[in-house]
């Protein structure tokens, strides 16, 4: 389907080079884990790689704290010190640019390529993007509909798993504790031998919260299995499951009382890869699906509830490409998509008063795509972009998603880009028939998005500046609003944003790396949990015998709650400071210390659920 470009995040590339060969070409490939690569040069649209190495430096078990602090233009929620959970009071939610939605059915997160998202409601579940499974992770800043379809509208998300490109055997250990009971400990091993390859994982996560009834616990696995049957095919098989248990205590001016929630989600893809002289491919099979059982509690001057909410759903379907170099200095892919999805909701009595099960809805939809991408570097100093894809939804109907870019190389190692893309999302089967605002006649969401980007190098690639601009209009967006005194979703909404973001990253010395991101988002609409202004200014060394980093951000015009008629919002402006350090004690063993929100800000991104102050953690790694 697609490759991906430039504008790798100059913050979490350079710190993942060796400090003694860091060098940078305008010839360097990139691509997400499924895609034929591609000369980032060549291609318009703007996208940040976090590195395996910058991940596991702060030893955070999820990814997406350290996207946060990594990729200008992108905030995720948060409510605690480990777990973002589901339901009410859940966290978690994902804005690029301001482009997110309530939950977040706008940003598409991947597993090498493939989408992850729940089938009935449409958002990706926060909590299954463990940093143990990913070899790197890359974001696409901006729609990419043209290569994911539906869901991709502002943005995705690309997690890479883990595999082994040489012969090799390693085993990893890890285990660290610290702060509110909390603790992470898992095992991971690769395998390559000739032909064959493995790479798999298990690990635990669990804190006590830093409030009462805010406990969180997580198992999570993955697996890798591939062949090489000759030089030009292999093939692969892969899965992940994680399980975990939560509760949401409520907002602290009204508590909640025993809620609790138990989820289920997993993954299984198989897939075959071709690449020649001339062309490259491949063909993939997926199924993703989760078990949830929500109980919501109650506020103490309520009754307590004598139902339990139950719902499973699953994802099914196909992604094919092939990439054609018809001639010179061309690139032509050609894709197929097809999704399978839905799922069953019903409610459990917990009473001899209430039915055993009382049925909400069992639904499926399906969609099926096609697209071409046709890219052509003209001469060597610019290239050309364009392409469209065409699908079929089997509610919102027929839908086409364009796009297209330029590419100018300039003198003194400077590149200059341009694209025009839309974006779009299909109606969830939450919106159209969950719950009192539900409506069978919603229409897909649709946005425009221009970007122009600048990037450069300097001293031979010891320095690099990124910068771009960027306009955003989306329309039909649904929301619930009163219809006839009754609450109802519809296509009434429209949002006009526009911003810049400058990423820095400089090497000062050998094996010391000062990096730093910002961007500005302008919104004619104020967007809850998308700040206006975000800075992250960081600083890592790298040694044989001992690794160290801090990282300073700052968040300015966060909106925690929204404006309105009675009230003007609530809007949040903090600073957080974080170090973490390892120490080689013997051979592959090392100690790790973290420690997060130093000054003990207090600050809230969910309304209501102060975040915690000083956090450490303290462990061991050990490879062997």
């Amino acid at each position: 389907m697609f490759s991906l470009l430039l504008a790798v995040s100059a913050a979490t590339t350079i710190s993942s080079a060796t400090p003694d060969t860091l060098s940078y070409t305008l010839d360097e490939v990139v691509a997400t884990g499924t895609r034929a690569e591609t000369p980032a040069r060549l291609l318009p649209v703007t996208v940040s790689v976090v590195s395996e190495e910058v991940l596991t430096d702060k030893s955070a078990p999820n990814i997406l704290p350290t996207l946060t602090e990594q990729v200008p233009g992108l905030f995720v929620t948060s409510r605690g010190v480990i777990g973002y959970g589901v339901s009410n009071g859940g966290s978690g939610g994902i804005k690029v640019r301001g482009i997110g939605g309530q939950p977040n059915t706008d940003i598409l997160v991947l597993i090498d390529g493939l989408p992850q998202y729940a089938g009935l409601y449409g958002h990706p579940i926060a909590d299954n993007y463990q940093t143990a499974m990913a070899e790197r992770v890359e974001v696409i800043r901006g729609p990419a509909s043209l290569y994911y379809g539906s869901n991709a509208m502002g943005g995705v998300i690309n997690i890479v798993t883990r595999q082994p490109r040489k012969d090799t055997l390693v085993t990893s250990l890890h285990a660290q504790g610290g702060s509110y009971f909390s603790a992470d400990a898992g095992i991971s091993n690769m395998l390559r031998r000739g032909k064959w390859s493995e790479a798999s994982g298990f690990n635990y996560i669990r804190t006590s919260g830093h409030r009462p009834n805010m406990f969180f616990d997580q198992y999570s696995g993955f697996a890798r299995l591939g062949y090489d049957i000759d030089p030009h095919w292999s093939f692969a098989a892969t899965g992940n499951i994680a399980y975990f248990n939560t509760a949401n205590p409520g907002t602290v001016t009204d508590p909640i009382l025993d809620s609790h929630q138990h989820v289920l989600r997993g993954m299984a893809t198989l897939s075959a890869e071709n690449r020649y002289d001339r062309t490259e491919g491949a063909i993939r099979v997926y199924y993703s699906g989760g078990r949830h059982r929500i109980y919501d509690g109650h506020k103490a001057s309520e009754p307590v509830p004598v139902t339990e909410y139950n719902h499973t759903d699953l994802m099914v379907g196909v992604s094919a490409y092939q990439t054609v170099r018809f001639f010179r200095g061309n690139s032509t892919t050609f894709g197929f998509d097809y999704q399978h999805f839905g799922g069953h909701v019903w409610n459990k009595g917990l009473s001899n008063q209430v039915p055993s099960t009382t049925e909400v809805i069992r639904k499926t939809q399906y969609e099926l795509a096609g697209f071409v991408d046709f890219r052509q570097q003209v001469v060597s100093w610019f290239s050309l972009d364009a392409g469209v894809r065409l699908g079929h939804h089997s509610v919102a109907g027929f839908y086409y998603a364009p796009q297209a870019g330029l590419s100018f190389l300039l003198p003194q190692d400077a590149q200059i880009k341009a694209v025009v893309s839309r974006g779009f999302r299909n109606p969830t089967i939450r919106e159209l028939y969950m719950y009192a605002p539900a409506n069978d006649s919603l229409q897909a969401v649709s946005l425009w998005n221009y970007e122009l980007s600048y990037r450069q190098f300097f001293l031979g690639g010891r320095i690099r500046l990124g910068a771009n601009i960027f306009y955003l209009h989306a329309k039909n967006m649904i929301e619930t609003r009163p219809v006839n005194g009754r609450p109802r979703n519809v296509n009434t909404g429209e949002l006009k944003n526009a911003g810049c973001e400058i990423e820095f990253a400089a090497r000062v010395w050998k094996g010391l790396v000062l990096s730093a991101n910002y961007s500005y988002l302008y919104m004619v609409n104020p967007v809850l949990a998308a700040p206006e202004h975000k800075l992250n200014i960081a600083l890592a060394y790298h040694h044989d015998r001992f690794r160290a980093g801090t990282n300073v951000q700052y968040i300015h015009g966060l909106y925690t709650a929204l404006p309105n008629a009675a009230t003007p919002g609530t809007k949040q402006n903090f600073v957080l400071w974080s170090a973490h350090g390892a120490a080689r004690i013997y051979r592959e063993l090392w100690a790790t210390l973290t420690a997060d929100n130093i000054l003990g800000t207090e600050y809230e991104i969910n309304a209501g659920f102060p975040m915690p102050k000083t956090t450490v953690m303290a462990g061991l790694k050990f490879a062997f």
